[in-house]
């Protein structure tokens, strides 16, 4: 399971040091693709595999579905962390989630995202807000 929050620097190269809390869940492989509200989605194989499941239940005559495959797989790369712990983000990936230099990496469960870190603060102040807001149902009250 992934957690917390993890403020990071990409290098000139465009990799960014994971955290060392991640790197043992991602030693035997890992994607990173184009996440959903413009950040990177990285997934352990294992966990790639089962989100392609559920993608692989919705039906491919529906144009959205086709869309979300062509962005979700076509963006996707297997590039492992290097020796040092290193993810390299291909250009396609950052100017997609507009990284450029601070990010925050954020475990999310099941998957990890990588955020623009000013892109991540404004969306925190608005989702914090209605998070304190919400009853346990997961209603807004």
């Amino acid at each position: 399971m992934f957690l917390g929050e993890h403020n990071h620097t990409l290098d000139a190269k465009g990799r960014v040091v994971m955290p060392v809390r991640f790197r043992r869940d991602l030693e035997n492989g890992l994607v990173t693709t184009k996440g959903l509200d413009h950040c990177l989605f990285v997934f352990t194989t294992a966990g790639f595999e089962a989100e392609a499941a559920r993608q692989s239940s919705h039906e491919r005559t529906e144009q959205r579905t086709r869309n979300f495959a062509r962005s979700f797989y076509g963006g996707a790369t297997d590039q492992p962390l290097d020796a040092h712990g290193r993810l390299a983000l291909p250009a396609h990936l950052r100017a997609y989630a507009g990284l450029e230099r601070e990010v925050v990496i954020v475990g999310v469960n099941d998957h990890i995202e990588i955020w623009d870190a000013a892109t991540y603060a404004r969306r925190q102040e608005e989702n914090d807000e209605t998070y304190a807001n919400t009853d346990s149902g997961g209603r807004e009250s």
